[in-house]
């Protein structure tokens, strides 16, 4: 029960059970999306950093329930991912304010909130129900994949990396470019290997 009800407190940004420090994860989407239209990436650090503070630091929780077995994510695994998120947010992105208005930190901050939106809602739904959704299975462990194989692709067809053209010794052509692109398929949802 209270994993159901942490993941959904973190999944909404709520300022139950932990008070404020959950404003957290929709909450800092939201407000990125808003700084981002009204005035570009430069302004968006400012307009999400004390959210974004809390909801990064909200996440030592995630090491404690680690530890003591709430989860079965092992500390070995747990705790890496939240020391570097706490590096890049307090050891970065605060103690360098030079940082702030780079467009990697907005590329940063959509990462994060893409992937914690999905996280949470993820875990939200199997600790209240018991099971998860396939759609949102899909969108847990495929979304970066195939939105980084789609920003490669350009990139992949211009420098012809990892191909191999015709003629040559083996008599055998490779496109990495197609090879790529054709992979992508494998992530549609409801493709067979997501039931296994």
């Amino acid at each position: 029960m209270y994993l159901s009800v942490y993941n959904w407190v973190v999944f909404f940004g709520c300022w139950q059970l932990h008070g404020l420090f959950n404003i957290l994860r929709v909450q800092v989407s939201w407000s990125m999306i808003l700084a981002l239209l009204k005035n570009g990436h430069e302004a968006v650090y400012a307009a999400i950093e004390q959210h974004l503070l809390f909801a990064q630091t909200a996440a030592i929780m995630e090491i404690l329930h680690s530890i003591i077995g709430l989860v079965r994510s092992p500390v070995s695994y747990t705790l890496p991912q939240i020391a570097g998120r706490l590096f890049m947010t307090w050891g970065i992105l605060w103690s360098f304010p030079e940082t702030h208005t780079h467009i990697l930190v907005t590329s940063l901050i959509i990462s994060w909130s893409i992937t914690e939106v999905v996280r949470y809602s993820f875990f939200g739904i199997k600790e209240s129900f018991g099971f998860t959704p396939s759609w949102l299975l899909w969108l847990r462990y495929s979304t970066f994949m195939i939105g980084l194989i789609y920003v490669a692709l350009p990139h992949m067809k211009a420098s012809w990396k990892y191909c191999l053209a015709m003629p040559n010794k083996w008599n055998f052509s490779f496109d990495y470019f197609y090879a790529s692109a054709l992979s992508r398929v494998l992530y549609i949802p409801g493709f067979p290997h997501m039931f296994c």
